[in-house]
């Protein structure tokens, strides 16, 4: 076990509120950060959060607070858990409340839709004055807060600062490595959710388990490709924080993604589902497909179907009549 640390953890979603039950765990004291007052009460006084973890009796030592300051104040290390499309304005309002060169680390998966940037650039603008690192890996945030084993990476680009944090993150039920590919671990992290709306796709149009395989497997080389082009380390790829997490979310309804695709493959209605940050960043991915001339014809339909220019159906049929090719090579 590490020293105890402060730990502040911003968000009090499904993976915030697990994750802050994990640093309990680990002998940390933790403090949770809830936009809504309400939900900080509810946390404080009955010990749940029903809204994202309903019917788990949470830790009573975890406290909750909507006082943003408050949380930051004293911190030894920051954990950002709020939707990527999020990001920026919450940094923005704790930027100069987070104590000096205190490292923040960034919990969402995603790329920022009008920039195109990845969580760690736009935490290098908002917060520059703090080192910066990104946690990922295989989790579903029910898992982790029931104190199931779960492994993830934490990646910076000081591969010390990766290794300290790392060592101070895990716990009991959570087992963290360390990475200083920062840019594959993000781009893992962010890409998966987009293959898993394809999974889910290909499965609820009833198009059956093979070729939901071979979706997951041809999209998995799309992911390397567009990772390299980022500077991504093939073995980052091959490791937690992509194959391991996109086998994950493409293997369950517990997936938002992926459930968010199968609700798209049956032509349900999408009004009221639960965010699927995938649906966002499918269209920047394809954005950075063309511009950069890369190959990546999963990803660019899954934007495609978002955007209700095909239906699933249709476009498998176009992906099966691509040109021939040796599938290595």
């Amino acid at each position: 076990m590490s020293e105890r640390s402060s730990i502040t953890v911003l968000g009090a979603g499904a993976w915030g509120t697990a994750l802050a039950l994990t640093m309990n765990r680990a002998g940390h004291e933790a403090r949770l950060w809830a936009r809504n007052p309400e939900q900080a009460d509810e946390i404080n006084r009955d010990h749940t959060n029903g809204r994202y973890l309903p019917g788990l009796t949470l830790d009573k030592r975890l406290a909750a607070t909507d006082d943003l300051g408050g949380a930051l104040s004293g911190a030894d290390c920051v954990l950002v858990v709020v939707p990527a499309q999020s990001l920026r304005d919450v940094l923005a309002a704790a930027s100069g409340l987070i104590p000096p060169d205190i490292p923040v680390v960034l919990c969402a998966k995603g790329i920022e839709r009008g920039t195109g940037r990845l969580m760690s650039e736009v935490a290098g603008e908002a917060v520059s004055g703090n080192p910066v690192a990104a946690l990922s890996g295989p989790s579903f945030a029910a898992d982790v807060a029931k104190g199931l084993p779960t492994a993830v990476t934490v990646a910076a680009r000081d591969e010390t600062l990766a290794a300290g944090l790392a060592a101070q993150l895990s716990a009991p039920n959570l087992r963290c490595y360390s990475s200083d590919d920062l840019a594959g671990v993000e781009i893992g992290g962010a890409l998966k959710n987009v293959l898993a709306i394809a999974a889910g796709a290909t499965s609820g149009a009833g198009l059956g388990a093979s070729a939901v395989a071979a979706i997951i497997t041809r999209g998995f080389v799309e992911l390397r490709r567009i990772g390299a082009a980022f500077g991504a380390r093939a073995d980052t790829l091959m490791g937690l924080s992509g194959l391991g997490d996109l086998i994950l979310t493409c293997s369950s309804e517990q997936s938002r993604n992926f459930a968010f695709g199968l609700a798209l493959g049956r032509g349900e209605d999408l009004d009221g589902m639960p965010l699927a940050e995938g649906a966002h960043t499918a269209a920047i991915a394809a954005r950075v497909i063309r511009e950069r001339d890369l190959e990546a014809p999963i990803m660019e339909t899954v934007a495609e179907l978002i955007e209700g220019r095909e239906t699933v159906k249709m476009a498998m049929q176009a992906l099966l009549a691509r040109p021939l090719k040796r599938e290595i090579g």
